[in-house]
């Protein structure tokens, strides 16, 4: 599918035209991989666009530059602002996915990253369901991959750094090599650790499951549906999960920011429960768009209106 264009793309602290928020081939970052970045949602409310959790998708992107050594030459309250600045700019009809992009650019070459120029960049686009509109409500085709999460002495990863989703990259790769939609990766301990680009939820007899994030990203959207799912009145369990554990559960389900609450409907051919979305997971999606729409005031101070 085809990106859909903006106007506009927010870069090193002035809006410029779509086609030229351009870089050089030599930018340090396309050679080495050092760069972070953020997936973040905004969403055609009642009163307007509204982004969600916007400041704390600012605070990981900046908690993420620090890990990679990288020195964000923006605040928060910049970066923040720029989001803002940056839809008001554009003009969108429905929900828009947002990517702001810490980078090392273009004036010098070699693995030291050191004295590197750093670039920032905000883009966002029309951009509906992740894995399409018939995923949320019949669930889509897992697989296990071959390929595993690094160790934490490997990779650092709590950082949403660039280069880490390459391991992501090749095992939704191979997922889709074999007919399914989504791949599920193991940690070095051959436990569930996350999906591609979401976390992993199972239901059994009533109870939620999760793993912990030992070897993957502190998700936002993880820990609001964890609450979501409080909220409801269900028990959440952060442990973890072993592959048969997750081909014997009454119901699985993807959460992110872009995935949002995807059903799973297989894992490795095993059909799970009914093989379509199940009636938790049914619960926490609709509690989550109600939420992201404006229309839980519990929650509402999640979203930042740009109006």
């Amino acid at each position: 599918m085809a990106l859909p264009e903006a106007e506009h793309i927010w870069y090193d602290g002035k809006l410029v035209k779509w086609h030229e928020a351009t870089t050089h081939v030599l930018t340090h970052s396309l050679h080495y991989g050092n760069a972070v970045f953020e997936g973040v949602r905004a969403y055609m409310t009642p009163k307007g666009l509204a982004i969600l959790c916007l400041e704390a998708h600012t605070k990981r992107l900046f908690e993420s530059a620090k890990a990679c050594g990288i020195k964000i030459p923006f605040t928060a309250e910049q970066i923040n602002q720029a989001h803002i600045d940056l839809l008001k700019s554009n003009t969108y009809t429905d929900n828009v996915y947002i990517r702001p992009l810490v980078f090392l650019g273009y004036g010098k070459m070699g693995v030291s990253h050191i004295g590197c120029p750093v670039n920032v960049a905000i883009a966002a686009w029309q951009w509906g369901a992740y894995m399409g509109e018939e995923a949320l409500q019949n669930g889509i085709k897992v697989k296990i991959a071959s390929w595993m999460k690094p160790a934490p002495f490997s990779m650092m990863s709590k950082a949403k750094a660039s280069a880490n989703y390459f391991n992501s990259q090749m095992a939704n790769f191979e997922a889709h090599e074999a007919g399914c939609d989504e791949a599920l990766l193991l940690d070095p301990q051959g436990f569930i650790a996350e999906g591609s680009g979401e976390c992993f939820f199972i239901v059994k007899d009533g109870v939620i499951i999760t793993p912990p994030n030992d070897t993957s990203l502190e998700s936002i959207t993880q820990k609001n549906v964890i609450q979501i799912a409080k909220d409801l009145g269900y028990t959440v369990l952060r442990q973890r999960i072993t592959r048969d554990e997750a081909y014997n559960a009454d119901e699985a389900f993807f959460t992110g920011t872009a995935a949002e609450v995807t059903p799973i409907s297989s894992i490795d051919s095993r059909v799970i429960g009914s093989g379509k979305r199940g009636s938790v997971s049914h619960e926490l999606q609709g509690a989550y768009f109600d939420i992201v729409m404006g229309k839980n005031p519990k929650y509402e101070h999640l979203l930042t209106y740009i109006n």
